[in-house]
């Protein structure tokens, strides 16, 4: 099981420098992925979760390649429908390209409405949006010139070099956990990347529906690779008040054993757990990066001690 980091790209502890320094702290900790996540008009509704400033991802991963050398990178998740797929798909393969193939583009349909008003997208076709662009995108990073004809999104004999490195494209994770979404991840994606789980939710009711979506679709059932939180106490917590990834060691440790039973590909770690206050201080959240490395996952072998 491979175990990757999400980068914070927003809020009061953010800047060029302690992006940069998550970056290097991760990779030289033997983690596998950085991901980071999406927004583009930072409106009241998403100002009240995700903080100004805001780094834009794409130009973000851009800058990660030339400073990365193992880690995989990737978005968690970009927001299909604010973007041209043409622009989304070069920019894309232009990261994928320049990491040497180590990109892997994470979708969600969104949540901001009033983002989605100040960006003229419209809020309740964000899903069939979010299904054109995933058609779209992978011909455009499979063929030489595209063409595509759909409800929303619509172009003809576009060039589409450079395409990604990565054969035959870079890897589709999806997000979100309504029916609508599995059936969106088993049709386009690769993997399944649910966000803020329990692990006993995850067995009981997520695997089984994405499975038997999956078989409605005669499709083959995508793998498992979910964003769990981080947050590391000295007490353990009330199981009935805490979601994967939060607790004492021991609950941590007991949490990632059990995504890794279940056959989770990636586990992604997220220090943000809705305390602005807190990511201030990028010094805690390194440090609970530093003791998963040395007392939860062994990342040279892919699995948990």
């Amino acid at each position: 099981m491979k175990v990757g980091v999400n980068l914070i790209n927003f809020g009061p502890g953010a800047s060029a420098e302690s992006m940069k320094r998550w970056v290097q702290i991760s990779e030289s900790l033997g983690y596998h992925l950085m991901m980071t996540s999406d927004h583009i008009g930072i409106t009241p509704d998403v100002q009240e979760r995700y903080p100004a400033p805001f780094y834009e991802p794409l130009t973000t991963l851009g800058w990660m390649a030339g400073i990365t050398h193992k880690m995989e990178i990737g978005t968690t998740v970009i927001i299909a429908p604010y973007r041209n797929v043409l622009e989304l798909a070069r920019a894309c393969a232009n990261v994928d390209q320049l990491s040497g193939g180590r990109f892997i583009l994470g979708v969600g349909i969104g949540w901001a409405q009033q983002e989605f008003q100040a960006l003229g997208v419209s809020f309740k076709d964000r899903g069939a949006i979010t299904n054109e662009v995933l058609e779209a995108i992978t011909l455009l990073w499979t063929q030489d010139v595209a063409s595509y004809e759909g409800r929303y999104i619509s172009f003809k004999d576009v060039n589409t070099g450079p395409r990604p490195v990565r054969s035959p494209r870079p890897p589709i994770w999806v997000g979100g956990a309504s029916d609508a979404a599995l059936r969106r991840t088993v049709r386009y994606a690769d993997a399944w990347h649910p966000i803020r789980i329990r692990v006993d939710w995850l067995r009981e009711t997520g695997i089984p529906r994405l499975t038997q979506t999956a078989g409605k679709e005669g499709r083959p059932v995508p793998a498992i690779c979910p964003r769990i939180r981080l947050r590391i106490t000295d007490s353990p917590v009330p199981e009935d008040q805490r979601v994967a990834g939060e607790g004492s060691l021991d609950q941590v440790r007991r949490d990632m054993a059990g995504l890794e039973e279940l056959g989770c590909q990636y586990v992604l770690l997220d220090n943000y757990h809705d305390d602005l206050e807190a990511i201030k201080n990028n010094e805690a959240s390194w440090s609970m990066l530093a003791l998963m490395a040395e007392k939860v996952v062994d990342l040279a072998n892919e699995t948990v001690y």
